[in-house]
């Protein structure tokens, strides 16, 4: 996993724009055939605070956030004090001519000059960055005329101008930096987050309802979803509540509708009894939960995985359920899309597992394709049926036969209660038994189209790092650090949690000489998962939950290893 990259961060106040900033060059460098990772880090407030936008960016396979910083653009003083003790040997600091670089090798910009207003001090602040870095003018001016041209013709002119005036002032200054290697990947990709990649995911398998009450980080699938809401027939909601959002999700589930419902750690707990709903109603809803951490509040924009004991054991009662950890862009809409279809075939509630750092990381991937795609599970929608159907039939499989209520004659009855299969409620003990028992038999059909973990690395490691999620790229990457000074080592990144499959795991763990798990809080949930399935104790564990996402780095110091 050679890369020959550049770690660029961005520091200022919230509204500042740096946001801007960031994801302007974000686009520029993808459209110039760069590989590009984004990490986001800002606070809760919406002004003010210490935000950061950091783009790691080069040729080769990029799967992580960095520490070192080769490029840091400061809007504030703060900026420069803050990161100075990570800036990388040959890093610059680009910032106005009136802050102080602290010593630090700085571009100092007179954006006063460069710039007739302040609100467009950042696109001086882009054309500084990307003409160091070697990026050519004319991606600049397309994206540009791109974003702005809904503002008007004067407005493009404008930025255009200080595009240039910005470029040629940092043709004297060229000589700080150096530039990038000529690109050499595809300029076509698209430059999505996670969260937009699970809103794609939704429609590709025919989403037509998403219910949800805004919470950080998951509210950006909901609003992404909005932008298609016409054209595809979409129906979003912001419900007064979690508690709603929820509830109304299994009401337009009922009625046939795929139905998607995204939140975060706080607002699921509130939706945790109607989680139990649809496990007894048996209903096919897909639920988003976007990790942050807690409790209550804890950090609302800060990243964690400590939600997934929340998520495996959320309602009361026993009942099946799947959930997937996405670890890349490309994860969270193969994952969202695979749940529609999981969810649909075994009739109960299906989870998107992700996090912070992933919903708001900015990757170039290719377009999607969807021809490729095997179809998703349908309700029944036929007109055969008579009174005489039973929602909730007793079967070997435990799926009973849905139907959709207004399409036959079928009676489609639903229950809150225990019930029988015709769908009455019922205290009969030998029919509590039998239909508890028909629900649980679905987790046998679910454990069976398990998703493996995926393997990176030697055969025949003889250490492996265990991780789930968005863990996945920075244990690659320390993975490959180590095995450059000689170490065997090999990583196991599980993109399903729950339900496991420990045949397609446990041969590797048990011939390995040392197992270590890495996870994003302070329990090693997983890692107890796994021994409490299996029986099989991981032998020591690197942890993190200070907020912040895992680098390679962490790992390695971590583990008492030099970084390399």
């Amino acid at each position: 996993m050679e890369t020959k990259d550049k770690h660029i961060v961005i520091g200022g106040e919230a509204g500042q724009g740096l946001v801007t900033i960031g994801q302007m060059l974000t686009k520029a460098l993808a459209r110039s055939g760069y590989e590009v990772l984004v990490a986001q880090h800002y606070m809760s407030r919406v002004r003010g605070g210490h935000n950061t936008y950091r783009i790691r960016t080069g040729n080769g396979e990029i799967v992580s956030p960095v520490d070192g910083i080769d490029i840091l653009v400061a809007l504030d003083q703060e900026t420069v004090s803050r990161h100075k003790a990570n800036m990388t040997e040959s890093g610059i600091v680009i910032l106005d001519e009136t802050l102080d670089p602290e010593g630090l090798k700085a571009v100092r910009v007179p954006f006063k000059e460069l710039a007739p207003r302040p609100i467009y001090q950042n696109i001086a602040g882009l054309a500084v960055v990307a003409e160091l870095l070697g990026i050519g003018q004319e991606v600049l001016q397309k994206l540009i005329r791109n974003t702005f041209r809904r503002k008007g013709d004067e407005v493009v002119t404008q930025n255009l101008t200080v595009l240039d005036e910005a470029c040629r002032w940092t043709e004297a200054h060229k000589s700080s930096c150096t530039p990038l290697p000529p690109a050499e990947g595809d300029s076509g990709r698209m430059v999505i987050h996670g969260n937009e990649a699970i809103a794609l995911g939704a429609l590709a398998a025919g989403v037509k309802c998403c219910f949800f009450y805004p919470m950080t980080p998951a509210t950006s699938v909901a609003q992404n979803l909005i932008t298609y809401a016409e054209r595809m027939q979409l129906i979003v909601e912001q419900a007064e509540d979690e508690v709603a959002a929820l509830n109304m999700g299994l009401g337009s589930v009922y009625a046939g509708a795929k139905t998607l419902v995204p939140t975060s750690g706080g607002g699921f707990a509130l939706m945790t009894e109607a989680v139990s709903l649809a496990g007894v109603m048996e209903s096919p809803i897909v639920i988003v939960l976007a990790q942050r951490p807690g409790p209550a509040t804890g950090l609302p924009t800060r990243t964690e995985q400590a939600d997934l004991n929340l998520a495996l054991y959320a309602g009361h009662g026993e009942f099946p359920r799947a959930i997937y950890a996405p670890a890349t862009v490309e994860d969270c809409f193969e994952l969202t899309y695979r749940s529609f279809d999981v969810t649909e075939r075994f009739q109960t509630p299906v989870f998107v597992l992700t996090d912070q750092y992933l919903a708001d990381s900015y990757r170039a991937v290719h377009k999607f394709d969807l021809a490729a795609l095997a179809p998703v599970a349908e309700p029944d929608t036929g007109n055969e049926g008579d009174r005489s159907y039973k929602r909730y039939a007793f079967t070997e499989d435990g799926v009973s036969p849905r139907k959709l209520p207004g399409f036959s004659e079928a009676l489609v009855l639903a229950d809150c209660h225990e019930h029988t299969e015709d769908g009455h409620i019922t205290e009969s003990m030998d029919v509590r038994v039998a239909m508890n028992d028909k629900r649980m038999r679905k987790e046998q059909g679910m454990r069976a189209e398990t998703l493996a973990p995926r393997y990176f690395g030697d055969e025949g490691a003889s250490r492996i790092l265990v991780c789930w999620g968005s863990t996945e790229g920075p244990a690659r990457e320390a993975a490959a650090r180590m095995r450059r000074k000689g170490a065997r080592v090999g990583v196991l990144s599980f993109t399903q949690v729950w339900p496991l499959a420990p045949e397609s795991f446990m041969p590797l763990l048990e011939n390995a000489e040392e197992v270590i798990g890495i996870e994003g809080n302070a329990t090693a949930q997983f890692m107890k998962l796994i021994r409490q399935e299996t029986g099989f104790k991981v032998h020591r564990t690197v942890l993190r939950y200070d907020g912040r996402p895992f680098t390679p780095r962490y790992i390695l110091q971590n583990l008492g290893e030099e970084e390399g």
